[in-house]
């Protein structure tokens, strides 16, 4: 994945409106999954949460797994792992490029 992919969809800028559309959840429920810090939507000055593609394909996830009958304790756990591990590829990644950037004397403008 590019970075350009990685950062479009990390950019937070759906109203709840639109996500409770997209996802088929009802606001408390979203709410709900905030509450629960299985979400992390960004706030504006005025208060209104605002969300990114990844947060829709995370509350998809999260909706399923309730679905499933897991408990919102056991998905935040599942998710930090999941947090956790693409973290630790992501640094990998950039310290690859690093090393490589430095033994090619290359650079990125």
């Amino acid at each position: 994945m590019a970075d350009n992919d990685f950062s479009y969809r990390d950019k937070k800028v759906m109203s709840i409106g639109i996500v409770k559309e997209l996802t088929g959840l009802s606001e408390r429920q979203i709410r709900y999954y905030e509450k629960r810090k299985l979400i992390f939507p960004e706030r504006t000055t005025t208060g209104i949460r605002k969300y990114s593609f990844s947060d829709v394909e995370r509350l998809m996830e999260i909706a399923d797994k309730i679905e499933e009958g897991i408990q919102t304790h056991e998905i935040r756990s599942e998710l930090a792992k999941q947090d956790k591990k693409l973290k630790t590829k992501e640094v990998r990644e950039k310290m690859l490029k690093g090393q490589l950037n430095a033994h090619f004397n290359t650079r990125k403008f």
